[in-house]
C-alpha cells in the first residue's frame, strides 16, 4: 500500500507539472484509466491547464495525421493491386464486350434497335466508347450525339469538349437540349450530359443477349 501511495502522490506531482494522463500512466506503468481517477480531482494552474490543452490539440493533430498517412498507404497499396489485376487480365475482344455490355446495362438506356448511353462522366463516357470501338464492328458513321446544357453553358465549348472526349464529329451531334436552370446553382466543372445513339439493332441485341447469359452463368438471376 504504502509503494501504491508513492506511485499517486508521483502521479499527482507530474500532473501538476503539466504532464497528460498518457504521460504519466506510461511513465509511472499505471492504467490510464487509474491515472484518470487518481487525478480528476487535481486542481490546475492556468498555465498548466493551456500546456495540456496544447498538448491535447498537438496530439489530435497528430492521430489526424497518422490516420492521414495510413489512409494514403493503403490507397496506394489498393492502386497498386489494381493495376496488376489490370495488367495481367487478357484483353480480348470477348472481354472488352462483356465490359461494355455491362457498363450499358447500368447506364445505358435500352432500346431494341439503338445502343444509347448517357452520363456526363467524360472518363466514363471515353472508357465506354473505347470498349465498344475495341470489342465490336463499328461504322463511325452511325453515332449520334446530343448534348444536355443548362443557361449558363457555351454550346459550342461544351460540343467542341465532348466531341474531343468522344471522336464524334460535330457535324454529327444534334441541336443540344436546353435544360431548365434557376440560375441560382451553377456547378462549376460540370461539362453538361452527352447522350450518345448508335443505330444497328445487331449490337444492341448482342448486349442484351451478353448481359443476360451474365447473369445466368453468374446466378444472378
Amino acid at each position: 500500500m504504502a509503494h501504491l501511495k508513492e506511485i499517486r502522490e508521483q502521479a499527482i506531482l507530474m500532473r501538476k507539472k503539466g504532464y497528460s494522463l498518457n504521460e504519466i500512466s506510461k511513465k509511472l506503468k499505471i492504467a490510464k484509466s487509474t491515472a484518470s481517477l487518481w487525478l480528476s480531482d487535481v486542481k490546475l494552474q492556468p498555465d498548466i491547464q493551456k500546456k495540456l490543452m496544447r498538448k491535447q490539440l498537438l496530439g489530435r493533430q497528430k492521430a489526424i495525421l497518422s490516420r492521414n498517412k495510413q489512409a494514403v498507404i493503403r490507397s496506394e497499396i489498393n492502386n497498386k493491386y489494381a493495376m496488376k489485376i489490370i495488367k495481367d487480365v487478357s484483353h480480348s475482344k470477348e472481354l472488352a464486350k462483356i465490359y461494355c455490355s455491362l457498363i450499358w446495362w447500368c447506364e445505358g438506356n435500352k432500346n431494341d434497335s439503338t445502343v444509347r448511353f448517357t452520363n456526363s462522366d467524360a472518363s466514363l463516357v471515353k472508357n465506354f466508347l473505347s470498349l465498344l470501338r475495341f470489342g465490336f464492328e463499328i461504322d463511325e458513321a452511325k453515332f449520334r450525339a446530343l448534348v444536355h446544357l443548362h443557361s449558363y453553358h457555351n454550346d459550342e465549348n461544351q460540343k467542341m469538349f465532348w466531341s474531343k472526349i468522344t471522336q464524334i464529329p460535330i457535324s454529327q451531334f444534334y441541336k443540344s437540349y436546353q435544360k431548365p436552370n434557376t440560375g441560382k446553382r451553377k456547378r462549376d466543372g460540370y461539362p453538361g450530359c452527352i447522350a450518345i445513339s448508335y443505330y444497328d439493332v445487331r449490337i444492341a441485341k448482342e448486349f442484351e443477349a451478353i448481359y443476360n447469359a451474365f447473369c445466368t452463368i453468374r446466378g444472378v438471376r
